[in-house]
């Protein structure tokens, strides 16, 4: 059997060539997992497109993946869990709770990602995305929640996201 697949969403304005991703990927590498990072730039302002992309990359593979995703790539890699088992989701500062990601634009009072492993990373200062959007998905999903003294980007906190990684890793396929 192949090795467990991590797969990274980006951002918004991102690309899969994110500092994120070039600094994290090497975390799932030394735990054994086979890493892609999905290209969105072609659907810049669409989350639903991005979704369903990655729900297509999700039903080719051969069993469920670990979901990495920052702000709209953390929505989308929620959503797609939403839909599809995976085995872990990774959020770091996750656009949620926000109407205009939502197809119809009615936002949903909670999410019901398909895993029981859940980990979030956001940052106090994140004038982009609240923090207290991630709290009130935490306390509804009972996911593990870290707040970093670190901006909507997060770059200055890496090294305590890479550390939060591969822990959520190893508690993940344990």
């Amino acid at each position: 059997m192949n090795p467990a697949t991590v797969i990274f969403s980006h951002g918004h304005l991102s690309s899969p060539d994110s500092r994120k991703i070039v600094e994290l990927a090497p975390v799932a590498e030394a735990r054994g997992f086979r890493v892609e990072a999905i290209d969105y730039r072609d659907l810049r302002d669409n989350p639903v497109g991005r979704v369903q992309r990655l729900l297509q990359r999700l039903r080719e593979l051969d069993r469920p993946a670990v979901l990495v995703g920052s702000s709209m790539g953390g929505y989308v890699s929620l959503a797609a869990a939403e839909q599809m088992p995976v085995a872990g989701l990774f959020l770091m500062a996750p656009a949620l709770f926000l109407e205009h990601y939502v197809d119809g634009g009615v936002v949903p009072d909670s999410y019901q990602p398909k895993t029981r492993h859940v980990s979030i990373v956001h940052g106090w200062r994140d004038d982009i995305i609240p923090w207290r959007n991630s709290l009130k998905f935490a306390e509804q999903s009972h996911a593990v929640l870290h707040l970093f003294d670190g901006d909507h980007v997060l770059h200055g906190c890496l090294p305590s996201i890479a550390a939060s990684l591969d822990d959520f890793l190893l508690k993940t396929h344990a």
